[in-house]
């Protein structure tokens, strides 16, 4: 984008002003119920596996897989949600140990496809990745279950959930709103039929459970028959904060519980080391250790609503450690270049509003892998995405907050492709 087409100004002490246009690396649905699963979910698995609002048999409202509670979805019976964009509330009701209040009911924006291409429009957003709601505090339930059960049952859910974007959303919406379908890795066989379903379907981009699945590391061989249809098809790879379960044994070895309300049972050690950060510091450098961009070069990934300040740290140690495991054993080979060079190359973090991006973007030496995110409409986030150049951005030159707010996105999903992402 020329400079003309957006006034910028960004010092220490003054906020940028950013008119150009926007990619949001992170918006949600609302979800206004769940009678959509009630459709799309083969009765045969509604007793176990049916995700649904209600009160459980001691009287509590909640959100439910079945019968099982999901205890860190914090919801209210009157569907009452926080107002978007409570960024700074939301970052003192963490200090405090309260919640930001719920006060406000859903907007149609936030559950139907058209009012959401509408609010997108007037937010000058281009283009957008739309991720799931709260169903997203579902994906721990569904990983025990399908340890207990098989994997079948969160198949079919999965399935459900997907088939609801493809049916009333929409998989690529104009090329400005990008809905998520999620896929896992727990049954190889489903996910390829589903990922090849989801391209027929107009997938351009993904949601995956963070870490390794059935004993193996994600890059391993045994599932490029999926990698290899999400690469032909040029799809992007999202791994969205959520409960990454293979850090559930760590958690009990530790004498925690884990999968507790995030506001009320989640400790300040698992807040640090199990959650968020380090899941996806671990899943995207196992991707690169493995040589999977080799092998895979047409699939981007990105790490969506876990920060970026873990990035620059990460980045180092990621080509420290392979110098230090230069003589030792590689799963796909030795790598042919810097860790680093590589992950910056195919891989984007989006940005917290609070986060130092300046700083960021000065220890990686590039602010071509950064995203900006507004979580709208969730509490946590900003407003409207463009305030995001004023909460984050602040200090920074005009070319890196056009790469930030909208150029590092709109290269990542190029408009009018279906096949191959360059």
């Amino acid at each position: 984008m020329a400079a003309s087409q957006a006034t910028l100004k960004s010092t220490d002490s003054e906020a940028p002003v950013y008119n150009g246009p926007i990619f949001d690396g992170d918006t949600h649905i609302q979800e206004k119920d769940y009678n959509f699963f009630s459709k799309y979910l083969p009765e045969k698995y509604h007793k176990d596996w049916l995700p649904a609002r209600k009160h459980g048999s001691d009287g509590r409202f909640g959100l439910f897989v079945g019968e099982t509670r999901v205890e860190n979805a914090d919801i209210r019976e009157d569907g009452k949600i926080p107002p978007p964009g409570k960024l700074k509330e939301w970052l003192m009701a963490i200090n405090t140990g309260e919640a930001v209040a719920a006060s406000a009911d859903p907007t149609i924006d936030m559950y139907e496809r058209d009012a959401r291409v509408a609010k997108m429009k007037e937010f000058g957003v281009d283009g957008s990745i739309m991720f799931v709601g709260e169903f997203v505090a579902t994906f721990g339930v569904l990983g025990v279950l399908a340890d207990e059960k098989g994997p079948e049952g969160m198949n079919a859910v999965l399935h459900a959930w997907n088939q609801y974007l493809v049916e009333e959303w929409g998989l690529n919406i104009d090329d400005r709103v990008y809905a998520t379908p999620v896929l896992a890795l727990n049954d190889i066989d489903w996910a390829v039929q589903e990922a090849k379903w989801l391209v027929e379907n107009g997938m351009r981009v993904c949601v995956m459970p963070m870490g390794p699945a059935n004993g193996h590391a994600p890059a391993d061989p045994i599932f490029d028959p999926l990698w290899q249809v999400l690469n032909d098809a040029g799809v992007v790879v999202t791994f969205h904060v959520s409960e990454a379960n293979f850090m559930h044994s760590l958690i009990k070895e530790w004498g925690e519980e884990p999968m507790q309300s995030r506001r009320k049972g989640q400790t300040a050690w698992q807040w640090m080391f199990c959650y968020s950060e380090l899941p996806v510091m671990m899943t995207m450098a196992s991707f690169v250790y493995w040589n999977f961009f080799e092998r895979f070069p047409n699939i981007k990934m990105a790490s969506v609503e876990n920060g970026a300040e873990w990035l620059p740290r990460c980045l180092y140690k990621m080509d420290k450690m392979r110098g230090m495991a230069r003589s030792g054993f590689w799963p796909m080979g030795q790598m042919k270049e810097r860790p680093s060079a590589v992950f910056k190359r195919h891989c984007f973090v989006v940005a917290y509003p609070e986060d130092d991006v300046a700083r960021i973007v000065a220890d990686i030496g590039t602010s071509d892998c950064i995203l900006m995110g507004s979580d709208y409409p969730h509490a946590e986030g900003v407003a409207a995405p463009r305030d995001f150049a004023d909460e984050a951005l602040r200090g920074m030159s005009e070319e890196d907050i056009r790469k930030i707010m909208y150029e590092n996105g709109r290269r990542m999903l190029p408009k009018g492709r279906t096949g191959i992402v360059a």
